[in-house]
C-alpha cells in the first residue's frame, strides 16, 4: 500500500526542501513527488525489484549517494551539514556513524534530501512549469534515470497521474 501522497508532500517533501534552503519551487516539489510515484509507487517498494542495489522511495543506488557526497557535498560544507542533519542515529555502521546507504530505505527525510541533491546537481535548469508532467518526466529521464536507464517518460507520466493525480 503506497504512502499517502498529500501526507508525503506536506510532512516530508516540503519541510525538507525548506530546510535545505535550495531554490524551493513547485517544480522541485512535483519532480520529487513524481520520482517517488514512479520509482517506488509512493513506497510500495523500498528495495529494488529483481535484486538490484536501489533503495528507498526514490530507488537511489548507494553508488549515486556516494557520488553525491564525493563529487558535490564534500565541497559544500554548509549544504552537506544540512543534508547530514537529516541522518538518524540508527541504523549505524560498526564505527557508530550513521549507515547512509541503509537510510535511503529507512529515512524518508534523508532520502528526500538526497533526491533533491541529485536533481540540484543536474547541468540543465529544471522545467519552468510545475504542471508540465511531460517536462518533469523528460527531466527525470535525463538526469535521474539517465538515458541508459530502463524507465521511460511514458511510464513516469502514467505513474505520476496514477499516484498524484493529473
Amino acid at each position: 500500500m503506497p504512502i499517502n501522497a498529500t501526507q508525503l508532500r506536506t510532512l516530508v517533501v516540503k519541510p525538507v526542501l525548506a530546510a535545505l534552503g535550495l531554490p524551493a519551487s513547485d517544480v522541485a516539489e512535483n519532480l520529487i513527488m513524481g520520482t517517488a510515484a514512479h520509482e517506488s509507487h509512493l513506497g510500495d517498494y523500498i528495495e529494488q525489484v529483481g535484486g538490484g542495489p536501489a533503495l528507498g522511495i526514490f530507488q537511489m543506488e548507494p553508488a549515486t549517494l556516494h557520488d553525491c557526497y564525493q563529487n558535490f557535498l564534500d565541497y559544500r560544507s554548509d549544504l552537506k551539514a544540512k543534508v547530514d542533519g537529516f541522518l538518524a542515529p540508527q541504523p549505524a555502521q560498526a564505527d557508530g556513524t550513521p549507515d547512509k546507504d541503509a537510510q535511503l530505505a529507512t529515512n524518508l527525510a534523508y532520502a528526500t534530501a538526497l533526491c533533491r541533491i541529485r536533481y540540484y546537481r543536474a547541468p540543465a535548469a529544471m522545467p519552468t512549469d510545475p504542471n508540465d508532467v511531460n517536462g518533469l518526466a523528460a527531466y527525470w529521464k535525463q538526469y535521474y534515470n539517465t538515458p541508459l536507464g530502463a524507465g521511460t517518460v511514458e511510464q513516469f507520466v502514467a505513474d505520476y497521474n496514477r499516484y498524484l493525480g493529473s
